[in-house]
């Protein structure tokens, strides 16, 4: 099978592709400062969970409309608008939260970094959508799987590099310092935003505006009619909800593994290392064929993996399971990513991406919650334990279930 250079050939893809990695650069890095910086001064891993819903909130909310408005808009205008809106956001936080004009009062601090937050989880709510509908206008059909491939090897990227340069800059030169990253990366995608040519960014998916409320209901019906999609949204929301550790490294990597902040870069790193390594295989050489079957047996890798990182003690096996975990995940992303893509009419993809939006919002964003109360309840190690087997119970219970989604098969090079 030949490697899949192709995609890369456009221009407008490579850019996306910047887009992608460096938003996400930016956005890792202030998730790797924000955590650090709010336990450092609260030292309670439940105020690491409530930056999670902090964000999600006002991103669920949100999403409804999100959609609609994608739908009804112009996503490549949507999109800018919403990259403008992190920047200066960032930017914010860089002067309030790294105490630039001089307030080091930990208590000033706390409400401006959660408010940044609150900013980030609105305008991801609308980004989401806006770049899902942007990606089949620049790329073709037969090439959307190995589209989707690269753009995770680019996210992935952005997962190693940013908590790494953000937790060796913290530690190393502080927190004033470090917050001139998130502004930097995400003043560079906003840039390569501008700078997509003419016929994406005139796109619309239909030239008459439809009401909001018949609108979003629209799209409901069809997911809801549409239990492929609905079954992976699902599938992948309460995996990542119970399993996902990512919210709880900062007390893993101070409390159990004594590493420190350049520590917690490293263990922010670690599933994207593995992640990475999974996404390029699956961009050169992409999938034609995906079955569900294949999607279960990631999350049930995932949920495993998970419940070695919570019962590990050693900061090299941490590296290791969480790597793991994140080789599990960059299959399961990818093939949802396709799965969506190949299976949503263009008329609905910002409702679609909206809901999609939501479950993911609320396993990564809710799910962080959940690890801080859970963390509070049970202990950091039994929570963490308890999620990987939760995982492990909700692949299960899928596969049991939803009979059909065992036998879904979805073909890449086949016309919609």
């Amino acid at each position: 099978m030949a490697l899949s250079f192709d995609v890369l050939r456009s221009r407008d893809f490579r850019l996306l592709l910047c887009i992608r990695t460096f938003g996400m650069m930016a956005l890792q890095s202030q998730a790797v400062i924000v955590g650090w910086q709010v336990y450092s001064i609260t030292r309670d891993p439940f105020m690491l969970g409530l930056t999670g819903l902090t964000e999600a909130i006002p991103a669920i909310i949100c999403a409804f409309f999100a959609g609609h408005v994608v739908d009804n808009g112009r996503p490549h205008r949507i999109y800018l608008i919403c990259m403008a809106v992190l920047v200066l956001n960032s930017l914010m936080l860089f002067i309030m939260a790294g105490g630039l004009l001089g307030n080091h009062d930990h208590q000033n601090i706390l409400p401006w970094i959660y408010g940044g937050v609150f900013i980030s989880g609105l305008a991801r709510s609308f980004i989401m959508p806006a770049s899902f509908s942007l990606l089949p206008q620049i790329v073709v059909r037969e090439k959307i799987s190995a589209a989707a491939a690269w753009l995770n090897s680019g996210f992935q990227i952005a997962a190693i590099s940013g908590p790494a340069i953000a937790g060796l800059i913290y530690g190393g030169y502080g927190v004033q310092v470090a917050w001139i990253l998130p502004v930097s990366f995400m003043s560079m995608a906003f840039m390569a935003l501008a700078s997509i040519s003419g016929k994406p960014r005139s796109y619309r998916s239909r030239e008459q505006r439809e009401a909001a409320i018949q609108s979003i209901k629209a799209g409901w019906v069809f997911i809801w009619h549409n239990r492929v999609l609905l079954s992976v949204m699902a599938l992948d929301m309460f995996a990542v909800l119970f399993g996902g550790a990512v919210a709880m490294l900062p007390a893993f990597a101070d409390q159990v593994l004594h590493v420190g902040s350049q520590g917690l870069g490293a263990l922010r790193a670690a599933p994207a290392l593995g992640s990475i390594v999974t996404a390029l295989i699956l961009a050169l050489w992409p999938l034609k064929r995906i079955r569900a079957t294949m999607l279960l047996c990631a999350v049930t890798g995932f949920g495993c993996c998970m419940i070695g990182f919570g019962l590990s003690q050693l900061f090299w096996l941490s590296m290791l399971f969480l790597a793991l975990g994140g080789m599990f995940d960059s299959i399961s992303v990818v093939m949802r990513a396709t799965i969506m893509q190949l299976l949503t009419p263009d008329s609905m993809r910002g409702r679609v991406s909206a809901v999609n939006s939501m479950f993911i919002i609320s396993s990564n964003e809710i799910g962080a919650f959940e690890s801080g109360a859970a963390a509070s309840l049970l202990g950091l190690v039994p929570s963490v334990v308890f999620g990987g087997l939760c995982t492990l119970v909700v692949a299960i219970s899928t596969a049991t279930l939803v009979p059909k989604l065992r036998r879904v098969v979805v073909e890449a090079d086949k016309p919609a």
